[in-house]
C-alpha cells in the first residue's frame, strides 16, 4: 500500500514536532519536544497511526495493547513510555528519544568497510539487548501474574544505540502478553521475516526461547558483517530460516574465537529445546566470554566509538575504529 508523504504536523497532542524520523507502514514517527514551566524541556519520540490505517478498530486495539505492556516494563535497556494520548483522529505513543542509531546502522557501516564492527562492541550490545529481553520476559504484572511477554520482533532497527553509549530496545508492538486481548490469527505471520525463529515462520506456538533466536541472528550478523538469513525474495528468506543453516564464524575465520561461535550457534540452535533457555543465559555467557578473553568494554566507550563514526560525517575527519 501506497500514501502520500505529507508535511510533519506542528504539534501532536502537548508536543511541539521537530522533524519526522521514520515511516513504515502502519505508523510513523517524529522528534518531538515537551515544554514546562521554567524552561522545561524534554525531547521525546512520537509514534503516531497513519491517516489510512486510524480507522482500523483492530490495529487500533493492538496500538493501545503495545501501550499498556510497555508502559508496565521499566528498565535501562528498553526504552520507556511516557503516554499514550489520542491526536484528532489518530492515536500516538509518547516514548523515550534515543539520540543515536539503529543496530541496521551499524551493519551498514560495517558492510561498506567489508568488515565486522569490533567484536567488543558488538558482544557489549548483545549482551545488553538480553538483559533488557531477560527482563521483559520475567516480568509480572501488580498481582504477580507473569506478562509472559514475548517481543516477536527482535532485529536491527529495533535496537537503538546511542551517542552516549547506551542500548535501549524498542517497539513492543508485536509483543504478546497473556493479559492482551489481541490474538494473532492462525497462520499469520508477523514481525521481519530474516529475524524469525523457524518455529515462528512455521506459525507455530511461540515462547520467549524465539526471541532468543532473534537476538541470536542480530549477534550473527554484527559478528559477521554479514546478512544471516536476508535472501533477495521473501520467499527464499523465508526457506533459509526453515532450513537453519548457521555458517560455523570459527571455520570461516581461523581466528575468531571458538567459545563465542558456541555462543552464537547455541542461540541459533533449530529446536526451541536446543537454545539457551533464557536471554539472561546468553547474556552470562557473552559476559564470561568477555571476562576470560579480557576483552573488556564500558557504554561511555561504545558511545565516544558511535561518535566518531557517525558524527564525524559532519567533517572531513575520517572515522577510525577504536
Amino acid at each position: 500500500m501506497f500514501w502520500l508523504m505529507s508535511a510533519p504536523p506542528q504539534t501532536i497532542g502537548p508536543y511541539t514536532v521537530l522533524e519526522r524520523i521514520s515511516a513504515g507502514g502502519m505508523a510513523e514517527v517524529y522528534k518531538a519536544k515537551q515544554l514546562g514551566v521554567d524552561g522545561f524541556e524534554r525531547l521525546v519520540a512520537i509514534k503516531r497511526i497513519l491517516p489510512h490505517i486510524a480507522s482500523d478498530p483492530e490495529f487500533i486495539a493492538m496500538f493501545q495493547a503495545e501501550a499498556k505492556l510497555a508502559v508496565q516494563l521499566t528498565h535501562g535497556n528498553i526504552a520507556q513510555i511516557y503516554k499514550l494520548g489520542r491526536h484528532e483522529d489518530s492515536f500516538y505513543i509518547a516514548l523515550e528519544y534515543v539520540d543515536g542509531r539503529d543496530v541496521g546502522a551499524l551493519l551498514e557501516y560495517s558492510q561498506k568497510r567489508s568488515k565486522p564492527i569490533p567484536m567488543h562492541y558488538a558482544c557489549y550490545v548483545i549482551a545488553r539487548v538480553c538483559e533488557g529481553l531477560d527482563y521483559a520476559h520475567h516480568k509480572r504484572d501488580k498481582d504477580g501474574s507473569p506478562l509472559n511477554v514475548i517481543h516477536r520482533d527482535i532485529s536491527p532497527p529495533n535496537v537503538l544505540v546511542s551517542y552516549e553509549g547506551e542500548v535501549k530496545l524498542i517497539d513492543f508492538g508485536l509483543a504478546k502478553a497473556a493479559s492482551s486481548s489481541i490474538h494473532t490469527q492462525a497462520g499469520v505471520i508477523k514481525g521481519k521475516l530474516a529475524y524469525m525463529s523457524p518455529e515462528q515462520v512455521r506459525g507455530e506456538k511461540i515462547d520467549q526461547r524465539s526471541d532468543v533466536f532473534a537476538v541470536g541472528v542480530v549477534f550473527y550478523e554484527l559478528l559477521s558483517g554479514k546478512r544471516l538469513f536476508r535472501r533477495t525474495s521473501d520467499l527464499e528468506t523465508y526457506q533459509a530460516v526453515r532450513d537453519c543453516v548457521v555458517p560455523s564464524l570459527a571455520a570461516e575465520n581461523p581466528h575468531f574465537p571458538k567459545r563465542l561461535d558456541e555462543i552464537v550457534q547455541n542461540a541459533l540452535a533449530r529446536e526451541p529445546k536446543s537454545r539457551f533457555q533464557t536471554a539472561g543465559e546468553m547474556q552470562n555467557a557473552i559476559q564470561e566470554f568477555m571476562f576470560r578473553q579480557n576483552l573488556h568494554c564500558r557504554g561511555e566507550q561504545l558511545g565516544e566509538w558511535m561518535r566518531r563514526i557517525f558524527q564525524s560525517k559532519r567533517s572531513k575527519a575520517p572515522a577510525k575504529d577504536a
